[in-house]
């Protein structure tokens, strides 16, 4: 790949990001202010940007708490920006949701509540319901990360095993006003989905997760589904009289950031087209696809002409089958579709996680090309059998090509980009 496309890649991808910018996306969406107070709350990757963002912009008086990732973390004036652990559950994301669900109680109806939500906020906000414990949720969550299902699916099953999401942190508030902003990561932008709606009643019934559970043959813990067997599971149902005086906004997505991309594409001379904001599945299937499609574009001019760049994104998913090794499902599916494009010439391209981290190293993806494949076994690695173990952080890392450009205080989920300069 020569410096001239990997920088060009790049500059797609910061387009991206900077479209769902905290500070852009909340401007125009800020609410009407209130009689009392104005109450903060928030959870995700993004959460503490979005909170530093929204202080910025609203001036005081404000206060609240959100929670983010460690080493996500920004100061804030008012505002309490607590860290917890991400992907997995622990006991700072358990203090963190008692933090939150404190700060929304005991308010009337002259109080407002803004609620900064983002992906990556379900695992920091663990809350087991009565009978259960932190061990018993981080047993759900890694059985979930393991099932390979969409994260509509896993979130949809979250909902039910908590005493924060699926709207209970709204419905906590009640009866102040209370107003979400929501930087979705998920596909279709459904804002339940994000966090897995801690203040977005859920419209997935109790009856619909255990069918779920059942569809994508999930082994949940005994304790966990013996839980979702009882009435007590059941989150509130949006017709709730609590949820009257909820609004939500979806502020930033995938969507805007591809079309953002799109346009600096375009700005810099090369066509470019939107596959799709909302792709899901097996990410190498997806990354096997994708390069069946470069490459049929490459030799053969169709379905489009080259130079021309395809854009993508969503979230798509990887099933662990045995121990695994490093490298999430950005890399997975670009290691995938260097495999798959092995011999093309004219083709790169960059696979990342808009967060800045892709599964659990400290890259948000890769680049790859035609030559990939060949590199990585000259470097001594197979690169079907590291896919084959998960492994495709070390198969990109042993040839330098691995996206490491830190945390981007967003999250919109993936961003693929696939450069073809010429046929060939």
């Amino acid at each position: 790949m020569t410096p001239d496309d990997r920088s060009f890649l790049i500059s797609l991808f910061n387009a991206a990001v900077a479209a769902a910018d905290p500070k852009k996306a909340l401007c125009t969406n800020l609410p009407a202010r209130p009689k009392g107070r104005t109450i903060v709350i928030g959870a995700g990757k993004g959460a503490a940007q979005l909170a530093a963002a929204f202080e910025e912009l609203w001036g005081e008086p404000v206060e609240g708490v959100v929670v983010t990732r460690y080493g996500y973390a920004v100061p804030c004036k008012r505002i309490r920006v607590l860290e917890a652990a991400h992907p997995v559950p622990d006991s700072a994301g358990l203090a963190a949701s008692a933090a939150l669900i404190n700060a929304v109680s005991n308010l009337t109806e002259d109080d407002l509540v803004v609620a900064l939500m983002c992906g990556g906020g379900s695992s920091l906000l663990p809350a087991p319901p009565d009978g259960l414990t932190l061990e018993d949720e981080q047993a759900l969550n890694a059985s979930l990360l393991r099932s390979g299902a969409p994260i509509g699916v896993m979130n949809a099953i979250r909902k039910h095993v908590s005493r924060i999401k699926g709207g209970r942190l709204a419905a906590a508030a009640f009866p102040a006003r209370v107003v979400s902003l929501v930087v979705s990561d998920v596909p279709g932008d459904d804002p339940a989905e994000v966090a897995s709606g801690p203040t977005v009643p859920s419209g997935t019934g109790l009856e619909e997760a255990r069918h779920l559970i059942e569809t994508y043959r999930i082994a949940l813990p005994d304790k966990i589904r013996a839980h979702l067997e009882s009435e007590s599971a059941r989150a509130p149902h949006p017709d709730d009289a609590v949820f009257a005086r909820v609004e939500t906004k979806v502020i930033a997505s995938a969507c805007l950031s591809l079309e953002a991309a799109q346009r600096e594409a375009e700005r810099q001379g090369v066509p470019c087209v939107i596959l799709s904001d909302a792709i899901e599945g097996e990410a190498r299937d997806v990354g096997k696809v994708h390069a069946a499609m470069a490459r049929e574009t490459a030799t053969r001019g169709r379905p489009f002409a080259a130079p021309v760049v395809l854009l993508s994104g969503g979230e798509t998913t990887v099933t662990i089958r045995d121990e695994g090794g490093r490298g999430g499902r950005n890399t997975e599916f670009l290691l995938a579709f260097a495999s798959a494009i092995e011999g093309a010439t004219g083709v790169a391209a960059l696979a990342a996680d808009t967060d800045g981290i892709d599964g659990s190293e400290d890259n948000a993806g890769a680049f790859a090309d035609g030559q990939s494949a060949e590199r990585m076994r000259a470097a001594g690695i197979d690169p079907v059998a590291a896919l084959s173990r998960h492994d495709a952080w070390g198969a990109f890392d042993a040839v330098g090509d691995l996206f490491v450009p830190g945390p981007t205080g967003t999250n919109v989920n993936d961003f693929r980009a696939i450069l073809i300069r010429s046929q060939t």
